[in-house]
């Protein structure tokens, strides 16, 4: 045995000097190995999808210890081919799922069942803008009743949305401001968007309502005032779920305010979010 001040052969320091070295390659792959894993699905009808998944890969991915990969088709119809479609393995090996397709006319319910089936095991789920309008079918417009086959998409939504009126601005006001998800966040006001309606509220918990002023082909003024921000909790499995409605128009979606609040989501949805609003350690930007 080595007393205290026997000195270390060379051989020795060299292998503990490769050790060492060694060690620290482990913990900088354990560390790149905590990148939440994200798949973002975009593509369908009536949005720039092909530029607004480039601005929330690159907003998000800035913002919190993430990697995102894309599944996207430039088609532009309600039926889009998504790659996901009929392939109820589409998640594997993801962290979280960021549903931002516009598919209204997808409405097989095997179909739907595929595309819900791994938030049913558990997965996370973050909803933006028109995911909140796809795989509906039946008798959609009205309230849905929990069980139909026609109320899957919404169960798992927490809220039903069927439409929207002509784009005006929004004025966003925080409810819930002891949420993580918007702890600190201020109230703001968008660029012309779509405000969606909220045919009922099934089991989501709003965070955030927004107030709409529009007029009429008569010019009479109308206000509405729904949720556009709020989390769910779906599935026996208690997978949580974050979804907005707004970020219809590019300006939105590269909007700082905006990719704060879907990054929060991100966090919060997988468990890495801290009470105050801040990235739990290890998943801030570039692994802080």
């Amino acid at each position: 045995m080595f007393s205290s001040t026997t000195p270390l052969s060379k051989t020795l320091r060299i292998s503990l000097a490769l050790w060492f070295a060694a060690a620290s390659l482990v913990s900088v792959a354990h560390a790149a190995d905590a990148k939440l894993k994200v798949l973002l699905i975009t593509g369908g009808c009536c949005h720039e999808y092909k530029t607004q998944k480039d601005i929330l890969k690159k907003g998000i991915e800035a913002r919190a210890n993430v990697e995102i990969t894309q599944i996207h088709t430039d088609d532009k119809s309600t039926k889009p081919p998504l790659a996901i479609l009929g392939n109820p393995d589409y998640a594997k090996g993801y962290d979280l799922v960021i549903h931002d397709e516009c598919a209204a006319d997808v409405k097989d319910p095997a179909t739907i069942q595929g595309v819900l089936k791994p938030h049913q095991d558990g997965l996370p789920g973050v909803n933006l803008h028109c995911a909140m309008h796809c795989y509906r079918f039946g008798e959609f417009g009205k309230p849905v009743k929990v069980g139909d086959d026609n109320s899957h998409w919404y169960e798992y939504l927490g809220l039903q949305s069927t439409g929207h009126g002509a784009q005006a601005p929004i004025a966003i006001s925080f409810t819930e401001k002891e949420s993580p998800i918007v702890k600190g966040l201020e109230d703001w006001t968008t660029i012309n968007e779509e405000l969606y309606n909220n045919v009922q509220i099934l089991t989501g918990k709003g965070l955030a309502k927004g107030k709409q002023t529009t007029k009429n082909k008569e010019g009479v003024e109308k206000t509405n005032e729904t949720v556009v921000a709020w989390t769910n909790e779906y599935g026996p499995k208690k997978a949580r779920v974050f979804s907005t409605t707004v970020g219809h128009n590019n300006a939105t979606v590269e909007d700082a305010r905006y990719l704060d609040l879907v990054t929060r989501g991100v966090l919060w949805t997988t468990g890495h979010l801290n009470d105050d609003g801040t990235p739990a350690k290890g998943f801030g930007p570039g692994g802080k």
